[in-house]
């Protein structure tokens, strides 16, 4: 049975070309990147990276529910997730800033993301929208330096991981027809 669901799992990684990697670690920090292949347009591409509730993964929310996630993509924009709290005020969770933003080409946030807001880190998720084939390749680089008090190493390639899952549910949400 472990084999047929390698198989499987195997057979779905080549029908979606990807590639993912932590292209540098340090003491003080880490880069990780992962790319993939969109049969879409780069306009409805960029339009859905706004729409995180459609392509983010629930398991890496603060509310389980990535509905509850905007992301206002021009400068100084939200990357930003509301806590619902059905007994009292709710809260919320900056993910990250728009700090670049170049319609269906370009979008750079500021984030520490997930247990990384709390540790002495900043980071750069830089989101790169090109034309190839019959679609586009969407790049996703996430470039963190600081203090991680885990090391920088060891959670590099749990983020990287993460990221890739991130950018497997943008495919499939743009590739939905």
């Amino acid at each position: 049975m472990r084999i047929i669901g390698l198989l499987l799992w195997a057979g779905a990684a080549m029908a979606a070309p990807a590639h993912s990697a932590v292209t540098a670690t340090s003491d003080i920090g880490f880069a990780t990147q992962s790319s993939v292949e969109i049969a879409a347009e780069s306009g409805a591409v960029y339009a859905l990276l706004a729409m995180p509730g459609r392509w983010w993964s629930d398991s890496h929310t603060y509310s389980g529910d990535s509905a509850n996630m905007v992301l206002d993509p021009r400068a100084g924009g939200c990357f930003c997730e509301a806590l619902p709290n059905p007994s009292g005020k709710p809260g919320s969770v900056e993910h990250g800033r728009v700090i670049y933003a170049v319609p269906d080409k370009q979008l750079r946030l500021s984030a520490a993301l997930g247990p990384l807001q709390s540790e002495g880190v900043a980071g750069t998720l830089d989101v790169t929208i090109k034309p190839s084939g019959k679609g586009v390749r969407v790049t996703m680089t996430y470039v963190v330096g600081g203090y991680v008090r885990a090391g920088a190493a060891v959670l590099a390639p749990l983020v990287d991981q993460v990221l890739n899952e991130q950018l497997q549910g943008l495919k499939r949400a743009a590739e939905a027809h």
